[in-house]
């Protein structure tokens, strides 16, 4: 079996806070937009019998307080789903209203590895007083990671770190690991599960993500996982990613991309299993590769985009 990762990067969305927008509208745009947000998503998973990680990040909390995460923790451990760590540095020197315009560095990888074992402690305690079980697994925002990361994650008692996606490389996303690693493997103490990517055209990779590939992709890509034996595949999404930027209605792409994801993986689930991490049996070291071009699947992708940004993402 090939063991799936569906993780749904949980956060508040910076660009709400600089546009100056309240605390309920922040986090509405940001944790539950135009109804296709955290709430949908989880009534989906149940819908299909997935399991799902929300990689949470907390930081906010710093600026804001902790009540609003402490609902959000509770709402998706009360629907069985799993919560664990998800950290933008950016936001430890912020300020309530003005405009964005103090901020910490953005990208983890700007920090030493002593001050990034720092904000991960600092982030896993605010999770933890949130409601959380303490956390076993963590990305970084942006995919913004290097070795210092994995190490800083070992001396805080974290057993994996999913911040590997190769087309992100070489920046922000640092780790030294091959771009086209997609396997779980060992990596400075910690188990990396990179994210999937496929080779959308000959020599670039793209990642497995909700609005970065199409149904057919997507499709694609899990038959592939099954025919070559892979020992993991690794998607993601955002809370905010199946509605506009503005967070004022639905992306309807996007919405049937995830509604369609699921539907594949249910259909699929004796050979493509959602699971937890803190569950995961994992085969370690499989020479996994990715899926390779089809210019055809491209096209339509090019096409569905096309579509999304210039009608999708109109504000209501």
């Amino acid at each position: 079996m090939t063991s799936v990762f569906l993780t749904i990067d949980t956060e508040i969305a910076w660009r709400h806070h600089a546009a100056g927008l309240d605390l309920p509208t922040m986090f509405e745009r940001s944790i539950e937009p135009a109804g296709v947000g955290v709430a949908y998503q989880l009534e989906q998973l149940n819908r299909y019998g997935l399991k799902a990680c929300f990689f949470i990040d907390p930081m906010p909390a710093m600026v804001y307080g902790l009540e609003p995460f402490r609902r959000l923790v509770r709402t998706i451990c009360d629907a069985g789903q799993e919560v664990q760590l998800h950290l933008h540095p950016n936001w430890t020197a912020a300020k309530r209203g003005d405009g964005g315009a103090a901020h910490a560095r953005f990208e983890m990888v700007e920090y030493d590895e002593q001050d990034q074992a720092a904000l991960i402690s600092g982030a896993r305690d605010l999770l933890v007083a949130a409601g959380a079980p303490p956390p076993i697994a963590y990305r970084s925002g942006s995919y913004g990671a290097n070795d210092a990361t994995l190490r800083a994650l070992r001396s805080q008692g974290l057993r994996y770190d999913s911040s590997h996606n190769g087309a992100e490389h070489p920046w922000p996303s640092l780790i030294d690991l091959p771009v086209r690693q997609i396997a779980p493997v060992v990596h400075q103490g910690v188990i990396e599960v990179p994210v999937t990517v496929i080779e959308d055209r000959p020599g670039s990779l793209r990642n497995f993500q909700i609005c970065a590939l199409s149904s057919g992709e997507m499709l694609a890509a899990l038959d592939h996982a099954v025919d070559y034996d892979h020992a993991a595949v690794t998607i993601v999404s955002h809370s905010f990613e199946l509605a506009n930027r503005s967070g004022t209605r639905p992306n309807s792409v996007h919405v049937r991309r995830f509604e369609g994801l699921c539907a594949m993986l249910a259909q699929r689930t004796a050979r493509l299993p959602t699971t937890h991490f803190a569950e995961a049996d994992l085969r370690l070291g499989s020479a996994d590769e990715p899926l390779g071009p089809n210019p055809l699947r491209a096209s339509w992708r090019h096409a569905e985009q096309l579509w999304s940004n210039v009608i999708e993402e109109r504000a209501a």
